[in-house]
This record gives structure tokens, C-alpha cells and sequence, in this order.
């Protein structure tokens, strides 16, 4: 199995190339979309023209993405619906390992590396479990941020007491009970000190529950990181203490006697830092913070590193959003580096390495697949018109405005594109003047917008075959755009497509052995203006449409939303009502088969409603009555109304998308 382009098994596997004789194939699909480039060596398309996963180690066949789907359809699991493959969060978190001890051995570092996941990035059930039970034989932990996932992860880990647990975030006095509670259990467990207030709290309970904690804290440092969470350190960042704070808990913790338990320091620059040079920096300040406090006599045997491992969305490697300028082989270089260099000039004892890298870890496992269940497109708007000759029989006059559409229709020529453009701007605006001021009937309005666009599409074919396409028709594509309607809500299932104009790689789930001839862009089935996406990786980059095939009224056609796998599950809302979709967990072997290991099926209407405080009896009874009150008014029968009632439980117990 693949991982970045500093990982050499199986990486960037393509389609093969036998016989390729055509313009347009499965490995031109695979180039156009650009999948070798931020896939990681996880996807391919096969001779089928078909999305495919590959399988675990060097199996040759890969797993038909559309198969599975069709598959999932038949054992009636409808998208959309959310595939995770375990092969390849297994396939990270080895990954992620191999990267730091390569790093540790390059550079003769004498300690150790342990990731913990940081549970908010996707708190499902499954996924927590799967990382922490995948991960066992490399030692990896947990992190959590509140008492609810503390809980959790304090019965989840029973029999794992060595296995790191690291508690982040602000904490109460139930959260710091529940942590020192852990600890009697066995756990190792961490409490790392956002705020001076909190050591207050731990040391108070501690003394009334006697324990010794294991104490880490939370360093404010002047270095900050890149791209969209650049404040989460420098003065203003949410958590983590002053210079002068740190130093007066190391002499608290002397006085008392208990400068042992603290074992961590812990930095957090930001999430998926864009820049590598911002991780070199904050590293700098923090491998000299780990000498000082040493020198101040604190024994540390951990230094947490934080979150910040970024995940090539568009696999352009730039250092601008979507992407990093760096692979995590870079990243666990350049931390373990600077901490060897410290330690070998102040001749300490190297700390074990710890980071929370979440969303490398599990960014690249899930794929959510949704149907295309509509259109609609200028081209349909447009349709065929009537020569002007039936419309001047048809009407008593024709408008001029109407007449230069005509003649700007017969007369579009390459080399005066942009004349004809403004000719045919000039004459729609006359139009919609005309009828503004009550001089045009709504008929002649209607055909002077067909017109407007049968010249537009005109204009926009002529400009393929241009050398140079004049700046103000640039964008004439993206105006003559479809929509797609696809059968799934952004805010549940792509939050931060919406929230932050995330990009994420979105590829047909099958035809792709034939030419995208479409250029479209996806709105969902919500009611809002906002559920939809404009910006996509394409062939020339970051595009803000995408290639996608024509509809037909036989096949469905998939579309695959690919490295969904952090935080969109945990950030999902309930917009107009659509709850999780349907969860899929996939088996796939190494001859290509797969099997369906685990099924989380999706919110049904009721579930959803009781979320806003719906009682989903109390509403069939309300219609139940409705219909009895119905019959006596002699408005239904008692026939309809069984039915109706029939109808209303069924979908209270169905699906919220499109079946």
C-alpha cells in the first residue's frame, strides 16, 4: 500500500496502457483528474473506467468503487452512503510510524516516537476503535478534549494501561476527577495544563484523592503556523501559558515536592500547516524550551508536538491552500532534527516524541459516494428556437433588440468572439430594458434569453479553438456551467466545504474510460443557496468547475467525494433535517473482492426529529387523529386513511436522503 511520494511500494500505481489507442482512456482520466497526485497510491481507475481502491499490500486487482456501491444498493444500503477502508488507515498509521523511526535513525536519536489520535477528528465508534486497536503493535494513544470522550476512551482502553491517553482542552473539576480517576484504574494518563487555573484544581484533588498526576502544560510559543489556523499559538492563542506562568509552576511543583510529575511539554501551531518552514521554526523555540525547563530541573520524558501534519488535497505540493510543501517524512525529520541537536549539545536524555497528527491519519480512509439525481443547465433554458421568419409570421412585430440576436446567432466567427459577445450583450440588455418599461411582451422576452444563450454556448465553442481567449471572455465556461443536484447535504456530510471552502478531490465513479463533455457544479438537496460546491481539483489545478459526464435516465451516476475522513463526521449538522448518511465499513482482499465487515445505517426521519425535541409518536397520533376527524367530515375514507397513516409511519422510520 502507497503513501506520499517519499514512500515507494505500490506508490502511484496508474492504469495500464495496453492498447490505448483512443484520444481519450482510463490512464487520460486518471492524468485528468489528477489522482495520482493527491491519492497517495490509494485510488486508481481501472479497465472498467471504474474508481477502484487498491488493496492491502501488493495485491494486483484493485476494488471497483462502483461495484461496492451497486453492491451496498442490493443489500439495501442506499446512498449516500459513506465507504471507510481499514487497509488504509492501517496503511497510515504504519506509515506515520515508519516516517519518525526512519528520522530517529538518520539522525541517531536516542528516544522514542508515539502518535496519539486526537478523538475529536472523528469521534464515530468504529473509527476510534480501529485506530486504537490498528495501532497496538506500534504503542499509539489517545487524545481527548472533554469528559465525554474521556469517558469513552477510560473503558475503550481497559486493558491497554500503557497506551498513552492525553487530555487537552479546558477542564473542570469533573473532567480532572474523571482524569485522576483513570489513573488509579491503571491508565496512563496525562492531564496537560491549558491554564494556571487548572493546576489548582489537579493538585487540590489530587491531594484528596492521593494521587501523584502525571502533569504536562500547554506552552504558548511566539512561532505560529500557517494558512487558516495560524492563530492557534502566538499571545492570542485559546489555550497554553505564558513564558513567566510556566516558570512559576515549575516552582509550585518544586515546593511541593512534585516537579516528577512533570513528564510533558505540548505545543499546538495550528492544523494543517500549509508551510514547512513554520513547523522548522516552532520546533527551533520548543527544542530550546525542553533544555531550559530540563535545566531548571524538570524531568521530562515527553515532548508533544501537536497537531499541524497537513494532507495534500490537490497533491500540487505548493504551500498554499489546498495543499503543503512538504511530505510527513519531511515533518518527522525536521522535529526529530532539532530535538537531537538540542539534546546532544546539552547532553540530555532525548524525550520521547509525541504528535497528534489526526488528520493524516485518517483523512485518506473514507470515501463518500452520492448519486446525481438532476440537472439543470442555460443549455436546457435555451433549447431550439424557430427561425426569425415563423416568429415574424407569428407576432405582429418583432424587436429589434430580438432581430440582433438573430443576426449575432448567423454571423459568430472565431475571429471576432468578442465583438459578437458585446453584440449579443447589447441586445439582451435592450431586451430586458424593453420589458422593464413595459415595451416588450413577456413572449419576446422569453425568446430573447433563449437567443442570448444559444449565442453565448456559441461563442463559448468557438473559443476552443483559440490560440488566446480574451480576458473578458475567460470565464464564459464557468457562466454556461450545469448544475448537478447530488443526492446528499453539504452541511451534514462536507462541513467544511461549506464553513471554510475546504477542497476536496470529487471524481465520476464510473465512465471515466469516456470524455467528460460536461462542465458542472454540484449543489445538494438542501433548500439552502449555500449547499453547493464551486471550487474543484481539476487538470489545471484548483478549477471552479468540474468535468462530468451527460445524464442518462438508466444507469445512475456516482460521484466519490475522496479524504473525507477528518472531522466532517464529528462537524456534520442537521440542516433542513438530513441526519448521517449510511456508513459502509469495507473489506477488500487482495484478489479485489471486498465484503461488507460493518454497517452503520443512517438517520431515519424520527431519529432526527428527536434531536430537535420531536416526539415521533406524539406526531403520528396528532395525523391519526387528523384523518379520523377527516373521515367523520367525509373529506377521506377510512381506505385513504390507512394508507395515509401507512405512508407517514414509513417515512418517520425511512431514510431522510432520496430513495
Amino acid at each position: 500500500m502507497a503513501g506520499e511520494s517519499d514512500r515507494t511500494p505500490g506508490s502511484g500505481r496508474t492504469p495500464g496502457d495496453a492498447g490505448q489507442t483512443t484520444a481519450w482512456d482510463c490512464k487520460k482520466a486518471f492524468e485528468h483528474y489528477r489522482i495520482k497526485d493527491w491519492s497517495s497510491g490509494y485510488f486508481t481507475v481501472n479497465e472498467k473506467g471504474h474508481m477502484a481502491v487498491l488493496p492491502p499490500g501488493d495485491g494486483p486487482v484493485p476494488a471497483d468503487l462502483h461495484e461496492i456501491v451497486e453492491g451496498l444498493r442490493e443489500r439495501g444500503i442506499n446512498p449516500p452512503v459513506l465507504l471507510r477502508f481499514n487497509h488504509i488507515l492501517e496503511d497510515r498509521l504504519r506509515f506515520l510510524h515508519e516516517c519518525f523511526e526512519r528520522a530517529i535513525h538518520e539522525n541517531s536519536y536516542a528516544g522514542d516516537y508515539i502518535a496519539v489520535y486526537p478523538t475529536k477528528v472523528n469521534e464515530q465508534r468504529q473509527v476510534v476503535e480501529s485506530v486504537f486497536h490498528t495501532s497496538e503493535e506500534f504503542h499509539f494513544g489517545l487524545e481527548v478534549g472533554s469528559l465525554p470522550e474521556l469517558i469513552a476512551v477510560i473503558a475503550m482502553s481497559s486493558s491497554e494501561n500503557e497506551r498513552l491517553i492525553i487530555c487537552n482542552g479546558f477542564k473542570g473539576e469533573r473532567f480532572l476527577r474523571a482524569v485522576l480517576m483513570a489513573a488509579l484504574l491503571g491508565r496512563r494518563i496525562i492531564a496537560v495544563i491549558d491554564s494556571y487555573e487548572e493546576l489548582d484544581r489537579i493538585l487540590r484533588l489530587a491531594d484528596e484523592l492521593k494521587v501523584r498526576p502525571l502533569l504536562g502544560v500547554r506552552i504558548k510559543l511566539s512561532s505560529q503556523g500557517t494558512g487558516r489556523w495560524s492563530e492557534s499559538a502566538g499571545s492570542k492563542a485559546k489555550f497554553g501559558l505564558f513564558i513567566s506562568e510556566l516558570l512559576e509552576i515549575v516552582h509550585l511543583l518544586r515546593e511541593r515536592d512534585m516537579l516528577d510529575c512533570f513528564q510533558l511539554i505540548h505545543c499546538h501551531i495550528g492544523s494543517q500547516i500549509e508551510d514547512i518552514r513554520a513547523i522548522k521554526a516552532a520546533i527551533d523555540e520548543f527544542s530550546r524550551l525542553f533544555v531550559e525547563l530540563s535545566r531548571l530541573g524538570a524531568r521530562l520524558r515527553y515532548v508533544d508536538v501537536g497537531g499541524g501534519l497537513g494532507v495534500d488535497y490537490d497533491g500540487s505540493q505548493t504551500g498554499a491552500a489546498p495543499s503543503i510543501n512538504y511530505t510527513a517524512f519531511e515533518y518527522a525529520s525536521s522535529i526529530v532534527y532539532r530535538l537531537a541537536t538540542a539534546c546532544r549539545q546539552s547532553k540530555l536524555q532525548a524525550p520521547t516524541i509525541i504528535s497528534e497528527s489526526g488528520r493524516a491519519m485518517v483523512a485518506h480512509k473514507s470515501v463518500l459516494a452520492f448519486e446525481v439525481i438532476g440537472r439543470a443547465s442555460v443549455t436546457r433554458a435555451a433549447g431550439e428556437v424557430p427561425p426569425l421568419s415563423e416568429i415574424e409570421k407569428a407576432y405582429e412585430t418583432v424587436p429589434q433588440s430580438v432581430r440582433d440576436l438573430y443576426d449575432t446567432i448567423d454571423f459568430l466567427d472565431k475571429e471576432r468572439v468578442a465583438e459578437n459577445f458585446h453584440d449579443a450583450t447589447h441586445a439582451f440588455t435592450s431586451a430586458l430594458e424593453a420589458f422593464n418599461l413595459g415595451y416588450l411582451p413577456i413572449e419576446m422576452r422569453g425568446l430573447a434569453e433563449r437567443l442570448y444563450w444559444i449565442c453565448l454556448g456559441g461563442i463559448n465553442r468557438l473559443l476552443a479553438s483559440l490560440d488566446e481567449i480574451p480576458s473578458e471572455l475567460a470565464n464564459l465556461s464557468e457562466a454556461l456551467s450545469e448544475i448537478y443536484f447530488g443526492n446528499f447535504s453539504l452541511f451534514q456530510s462536507l462541513p467544511d466545504s461549506w464553513a471554510i471552502g475546504q477542497v476536496y478531490p470529487i471524481v465520476p465513479l464510473q465512465k471515466l474510460e469516456t470524455e467528460p463533455t460536461v462542465r458542472a457544479i454540484l449543489a445538494d438537496i438542501t433548500c439552502d443557496s449555500d449547499g453547493k460546491i464551486d471550487t474543484f481539483i481539476g487538470a489545471d489545478g484548483i478549477q471552479h468547475t468540474l468535468d462530468l459526464h451527460p445524464l442518462d435516465d438508466e444507469t445512475p451516476y456516482y460521484l466519490g467525494v475522496f479524504l473525507v475522513g477528518a472531522y466532517q463526521e464529528a462537524l456534520g449538522d442537521l440542516h433542513n433535517l438530513f441526519g448521517d448518511t449510511n456508513v459502509a465499513q469495507i473489506k477488500v482482499e487482495a484478489d479485489g473482492s471486498w465484503w461488507l465487515e460493518d454497517i452503520v445505517e443512517g438517520d431515519t426521519s424520527a431519529e432526527v426529529l428527536g434531536y430537535v425535541q420531536y416526539d415521533a409518536e406524539d406526531l403520528y397520533n396528532r395525523v391519526m387523529r387528523d384523518c379520523q376527524t377527516s373521515i367523520r367530515a367525509g373529506r377521506m375514507s377510512p381506505t385513504e386513511s390507512r394508507d395515509l397513516l401507512s405512508f407517514y409511519k414509513q417515512e418517520l422510520d425511512g431514510y431522510t436522503y432520496l430513495e
